[in-house]
């Protein structure tokens, strides 16, 4: 192993570039796997064993089952809807994979859901949801239920250049609420696409301390470099208290358990002990009326089984890191900023019930913070103490096999961006400065920064 690592710094310096940090190759820490095929999202953390593997079998098979309409004989895995997004985890997350916008004319939103609210905040600082339609668009319904509604996505192109006169386009998303089944959403009704994230490395971004977000956050920009980033507190309904946000595109959720438990009942109309009241609106009399799958629907173990699942999704490592041009690109992405809100390396603390996910040192590439990304990315709707142009620094591990597990390089919150160029150059508000540096370098210059990315 030091031979190798020497090898590499001696390969980093015959093209004039700093070498990797050792072991940053390894981007989940001993959790890393090496695998670059379709299934490189979707395999457990290499140091688990034993009867901790066959846990996450266990949960694997509960991401990837449909739920059906209850009653039925499916014992324990009844109870979908009564109005929903997708049956299963797995619908959205394919292969534990990023979601995507519709890309044919008729094709539906299935990977992107629309969150709503309405001006307001409950008595925990949660947004209120729109009075007929609640927090969270549901398109799909069991049988004698109505659907609430679709979502009609156009596009249009915003035309920009290059300093150096090579042009680009943006692909800017245009929605509008349609065939809506109780009547007008509220006037002042706010709406956020979100699309499903990658799944890997879950586990060990819960497992980075508290203590080194509240050390990397700088909410009154007190070093001047035109970065705030700030921590969303948010309400955790298991504890009964206010913490740290660390999951969802606004870090709106403090932990995976409650992140699971939240998307169940919001995707898919499960509930469970944290969520145990069905997401019908008042309106919604059919909803109110369908039978249950149970009280809650979701027994805790399963709930367990699968945020034991979600913990313990490995991460792949990455490829290519001596490369003179990769590691051209690595340079170029800190010269330029981006490595201030994308930080690098991290270490996680002591789990006590996550052996394999303590003490690991990490490279996510993210801080976990919310960022004013700038009027053009901004969706309106506050959550929590996050603004509507506020969106959580999103990790970049795994980013460069997008395309080999998913089938398609769509980016940013809501899949906007078609490729990683696209999505540096939708960056404005806080990174507006980067991506000026970006658009400012040479076609070289540029190549490499996307081929360090793709590296990740």
């Amino acid at each position: 192993m030091r031979r190798t690592i020497s090898l590499l710094l001696l390969l980093a310096c015959a093209c004039g570039e700093e070498g990797p940090e050792p072991g940053e190759e390894l981007s989940g820490g001993d959790t890393t796997v090496h695998d670059t095929t379709r299934n490189a999202f979707a395999l457990a953390a290499r140091n688990l064993q034993g009867e901790r593997r066959d846990a996450f079998f266990t949960g694997n098979a509960l991401f990837n089952r449909n739920w059906v309409t209850a009653p039925a004989s499916t014992t324990g895995l009844d109870g979908l809807g009564p109005t929903f997004n997708a049956p299963s985890c797995a619908a959205c997350h394919f292969k534990d994979g990023r979601g995507k916008p519709p890309t044919e004319p008729d094709e539906q939103p299935l990977s992107l859901l629309f969150r709503l609210s309405i001006p307001g905040q409950d008595a925990h600082g949660e947004p209120l949801g729109d009075p007929a339609y609640g927090g969270q668009l549901q398109p799909q319904a069991i049988l004698g239920v109505p659907a609430e509604g679709e979502v009609t996505l156009t596009r249009s192109l915003r035309e920009g250049r290059y300093a150096d006169g090579t042009g680009y386009s943006l692909e800017e998303p245009h929605y509008a609420l349609a065939n809506l089944a109780f009547g007008p959403v509220h006037p002042e009704l706010m709406m956020s696409p979100r699309v499903a994230p990658v799944m890997v490395g879950l586990g060990l971004l819960e497992a980075i301390p508290d203590a080194a977000l509240e050390a990397l956050a700088d909410p009154d920009d007190r070093d001047g470099d035109g970065i705030s980033g700030r921590i969303n507190h948010v309400w955790d309904v298991e504890h009964g208290e206010t913490r740290v946000g660390r999951f969802g595109w606004k870090a709106n959720q403090p932990s995976l358990r409650q992140q699971n438990a939240g998307a169940f009942r919001g995707d898919i109309g499960i509930t469970s002990d944290l969520f145990p009241a069905e997401d019908c609106p008042a309106p919604q009399t059919a909803c109110h009326d369908a039978l249950s799958g149970g009280e809650p629907e979701l027994e805790a173990e399963k709930l367990e089984q699968l945020t034991f699942y979600t913990r313990t999704l490995a991460v792949p490592a990455r490829r290519d890191v001596d490369k003179p041009e990769v590691l051209r690109g690595r340079r170029l992405f800190r010269e330029l900023g981006c490595a201030t809100c994308h930080v690098p390396r991290h270490e996680t603390g002591t789990v006590e019930d996550a052996p394999e996910l303590s003490k690991q040192v990490i490279f996510p590439y993210t801080d976990l913070l919310l960022h004013d990304m700038g009027p053009e990315l901004a969706d309106g709707r506050p959550d929590f103490e996050a603004t509507g142009s506020e969106w959580r620094t999103p990790p970049l591990w795994g980013i460069g096999l997008v395309e080999t597990v998913n089938r398609h390089t769509r980016f940013l919150h809501d899949g906007r961006a078609r490729s990683l160029e696209e999505a540096i150059l939708w960056h404005g508000g806080e990174a507006e400065r980067s991506r000026e540096r970006f658009r400012n370098l040479t076609v070289n210059d540029r190549t490499a920064l996307l081929r360090f990315l793709e590296s990740l």
